[in-house]
């Protein structure tokens, strides 16, 4: 297909059934499991002055004179200047060297200059201001303005360890998706590791939760449960568009939904590039991304612990013993119970609230049982013993007393 053709293919007006149909296809492609990418942020401060942002072009050229340029992973950044390495779809044990290799050099040049890499959910001291300008992030901030000021927090004071896991062959997709969606709160609580606002304990033991929940709910709230490609289609079409691209201002009527955007008059007609921006910019606990599923549920983690929720995940889904123990420890858990609840008691209580712990010790278990390399397994063992044994969270050893 020549180039010119692909344009004017992704430039043409689209319809109601053309846009749902590529929604659908878009969000789940087969592909059988065995690998694991890592998304792993860190909040970036001043160990002079924790209230300073340093922005990301200044990190990039310190890193650069410094020769500490990420070697193995895509380095980026979050608008209020959180630095997020990303790893190629590797082993477990491939994406741990290739990301820590990285994140230790690049802590340590950054150390060199009074910085530090902070491993918490959500900054403990300042307020959200956003340091990265793109049209992308302004129209962000504008759309979440609409609803108060938690798209800020969520912009520029959140940070995540998010996990990528192949779809799976066809035969698989349904389950794994059900299953990960299902086992999204257990790690909202066994990672929780935000407990601080504005340097004071806050109500939450996971506050980045708390904050993702306050925002755009068409955009943020977890995808209903049903067939996946027709779920996550109606979501997308149902998720308020952030902007509707043009030259100079970004803008987009209040409200809209692409589905209106579809259906509307007075508007110039989507097209299949304005669809491919617009399902970028939804954020679901558990995102389909064509060949891998996106879970964007967990807190960020200090040091080379980034690793833990990496391999808890890759097993529980992957391993065939360890999927089938998962899937027994939260049926109980899941039974009656609706989604906001679990996510609403994950982030407040986590693994303080009974029910939830259970499920975690078993999940835990099986996903250690399930590691076959030691340095790995040795990481999972030592959080599951410090932590997920006891009932407890990093959250209760930042807030002292809080049990």
């Amino acid at each position: 297909m020549s180039e010119a053709t692909l344009r004017d293919r992704t430039a043409a007006p689209l319809t109601e059934d053309d846009a749902f149909a590529y929604a659908a296809a878009q969000g789940f492609a087969a592909n059988p499991p065995g690998h694991v990418g890592a998304e792993a942020e860190w909040h970036l401060t001043s160990t002079a002055d924790r209230r300073r942002r340093i922005d990301d072009e200044t990190v990039k050229a310190l890193l650069g004179v410094r020769d500490a340029l990420p070697r193995c992973t895509r380095l980026s950044f979050e608008p209020g200047g959180a630095l997020e390495l990303s790893t190629r779809p590797a082993s477990v044990r491939e994406c741990f060297d290739d990301l820590e290799a990285d994140r230790a050099r690049v802590a340590a040049a950054l150390a060199d200059e009074g910085l530090e890499l902070l491993g918490l959910g959500l900054d403990p001291v300042r307020l959200p201001r956003r340091v990265v300008r793109s049209a992308r992030y302004q129209a962000m901030e504008e759309l979440f303005d609409q609803d108060g000021r938690a798209g800020r927090w969520m912009m520029a004071n959140t940070a995540s360890v998010q996990v990528c896991l192949d779809t799976g062959t066809e035969a698989e997709i349904a389950s794994r998706w059900a299953l990960a969606h299902r086992l999204a709160p257990v790690l909202v609580a066994a990672f929780a590791n935000s407990p601080l606002r504005r340097g004071e304990p806050s109500l939450w033991r996971s506050t980045r939760q708390h904050v993702w929940t306050a925002i755009d709910p068409t955009r943020s709230r977890p995808v209903p449960a049903g067939n996946p490609r027709e779920s996550w289609a109606r979501y997308a079409l149902d998720a308020r568009v952030m902007a509707v691209r043009g030259p100079g201002r970004w803008t987009v009527p209040r409200g809209l939904t692409f589905r209106d955007w579809l259906r509307a008059a007075d508007l110039r007609p989507p097209t299949r590039d304005d669809l491919d921006f617009h399902l970028s910019t939804l954020f679901p606990p558990v995102r389909p991304r064509g060949r891998y599923l996106e879970l964007r549920m967990i807190d960020a983690q200090p040091g080379p612990d980034w690793i833990v929720p990496v391999a808890v995940a890759a097993a529980l889904l992957d391993d065939p013993a360890a999927s089938e123990a998962a899937a027994a420890a939260l049926e109980p858990l899941w039974a009656g119970a609706a989604s906001a609840d679990l996510y609403l008691r994950a982030a407040t209580a986590a693994l303080h609230d009974p029910a939830i712990a259970a499920a975690a010790r078993a999940c835990f278990t099986a996903a250690l049982a399930a590691q076959t390399d030691p340095a790995i397994a040795a990481a999972v063992g030592a959080f599951t013993d410090a932590y997920v044994a006891q009932g407890r969270t990093r959250a209760d050893d930042l807030v002292p007393g809080s049990r």
